[in-house]
């Protein structure tokens, strides 16, 4: 991230390169469930199916998907837990 980039209240980090889709939105979906609504999750991927996969996730479930980015070939998404789950 650079430095304009305000820092997000992280609650929770998943760490999830190495693992092929779709471990990494099963994983995701199980710490959403861990932390509470307003919460923020950072997960960080290594499988570029994962961009699609969260992010269809995240419209369906309606978790907020604040911002995500890639850098190296790791991928790091910022997602605001829902007030509700879907």
């Amino acid at each position: 991230m650079n430095d304009i980039v305000p820092t997000l209240p992280v609650t929770a980090v998943l760490d999830v390169r190495g693992l092929k889709c779709p471990l990494p939105l099963l994983k995701t979906k199980v710490e959403l469930n861990r932390i509470q609504p307003g919460q923020i999750l950072r997960v960080l991927a290594t499988d570029p199916m994962a961009v699609v996969d969260l992010r269809a996730f995240c419209v369906r479930s309606g978790h907020e998907m604040l911002r995500w980015n890639e850098r190296a070939r790791v991928w790091e998404f910022f997602i605001r837990k829902a007030a509700r789950d879907s």
